[in-house]
């Protein structure tokens, strides 16, 4: 063995005695979000298109969207949790006024189904720490329009209500991003709405759960369903290697999903689930529990990684571990989702002084060529919401409670 391949293995051995013993700074992590969001605010144009979505690798300044954009209700969510993390009144005033750039989706016909993206991260943050009336009206119009794209034919909510390559057009499509919607609808059914909410909600789980995952508990990224027989027509992965491959944050959005809804539903089925999705995920990570945006891209190690999904994840895997009926499950589930935020929190995936995102090296649509390898608003989103809810465990205090401490 040679000496540079031997300093190389010790290395890596070191990384990850390193990263296996370390504990993240909660207090320290939130506090440097809390000054990037700042910088974020101070750069914001002051007209026109001015929600944040990416930074380019190698580039400084935010690409900017819409209200309409499927990202929109990240930076705004982003706000009310540096509000949460600090009680700074800029950030509840920004959150506000960025939240309330949404208000139009609770009151157009839906276009797509990441109202829950969209306006749960959002108001729903909002209301969970103002109890802002207005706020409740919004996300339940909100939850009453995403029900409109549900098909009891096929037992899921429609995706995309409008032709998308490879979707078969104009059948019933369903990709695993939806899972997260069904938050809001969970919780409208239990705050004023129908529920006929939590049944849509149950619907779409189990049908998901049912066509959308290969034997090993591994997940496609879309289905597509006859929209007149509920049939099955094809999975398909389009965000990933292959359609057999395991893309990582569509796996990332299964387990955050049947993790919620097992909180919501109490039911068994969906812990059972949400652990089977969670094990196949953890078995064949890196070293640094950072995964590469696909786990069967045969260019690993060379392949781009997703922080991204690894904080969503790491956020899924903290309530998971509070759930968990298995007392090994549950402490190997917070353990590893102290690890993912160690590493998040390194230099190595900061951005710090590259630019005012939270974190680098995430992957949006490789196969598109687009935000390969950059600041993305999401992953943002999710660590913040991760080192919230670690923060609060670590105090000992629900990650439900609104408030970091007993005091």
């Amino acid at each position: 063995m040679t000496i540079f391949r031997s300093l190389f293995l010790t290395a890596i051995l070191l990384f990850i005695f390193c990263i296996g013993n370390a504990q993240v700074n909660t207090s320290k992590a939130i506090a440097y979000c809390a000054v990037q969001a700042d910088k974020t605010l101070k750069s914001i144009p002051v007209n026109g298109i001015n929600i944040p979505r990416n930074i380019a690798q190698g580039k400084k300044k935010w690409n900017y969207i819409g209200y309409k954009d499927w990202c929109s209700g990240f930076w705004p969510g982003i706000l009310w949790y540096a509000y949460e993390g600090t009680q700074e009144q800029k950030f509840k005033t920004a959150a506000d006024k960025f939240s309330r750039e949404l208000t139009p989706l609770s009151m157009m016909k839906a276009f797509d189904h990441d109202l829950g993206f969209q306006i749960f991260n959002s108001f729903g943050n909002g209301y969970r720490l103002t109890k802002n009336p207005g706020y409740k009206k919004i996300i339940l119009a909100a939850a009453d329009t995403l029900a409109t794209l549900f098909n009891p034919k096929v037992g899921t909510i429609l995706s995309w209500p409008r032709p998308v390559p490879n979707m078969e057009w104009p059948q019933h499509n369903t990709i695993i991003d939806n899972m997260i919607n069904l938050e809001m609808l969970f919780w409208a059914s239990k705050n004023g709405g129908s529920k006929r909410l939590y049944d849509i909600a149950v619907s779409h789980a189990k049908t998901t759960m049912k066509n959308h995952f290969r034997p090993d508990y591994t997940s496609y990224h879309a289905v597509v369903y006859d929209k007149q027989t509920g049939k099955k027509i094809k999975a398909v992965t389009h965000q990933g290697y292959a359609d057999n491959s395991m893309w990582a944050r569509g796996q990332s959005w299964a387990i955050y999903g049947y993790t919620v809804c097992y909180r919501e539903t109490k039911d068994p089925v969906f812990l059972d689930f949400a652990e089977k999705v969670t094990d196949v995920y953890l078995k064949d990570l890196p070293a640094d529990l950072v995964p590469y945006w696909d786990f069967n891209d045969p260019a690993i190690p060379n392949a781009p990684r997703d922080a991204s999904a690894a904080g969503v994840v790491a956020s899924a895997l903290l309530e998971l571990s509070t759930l968990s009926r298995n007392k090994t499950k549950a402490k190997t589930y917070r353990k590893k989702a102290e690890q993912m935020l160690t590493s998040l929190s390194s230099a190595q995936y900061q951005s710090r002084e590259k630019n005012s995102a939270f974190l680098l090296h995430s992957t949006g649509h490789k196969p598109n060529g687009s935000e390969i390898d950059a600041s993305i608003i999401y992953a943002d989103y999710y660590y913040i919401e991760a080192l919230l809810r670690l923060k609060k465990l670590q105090n000992g205090v629900s990650i439900y409670s609104t408030s970091l401490s007993t005091n």
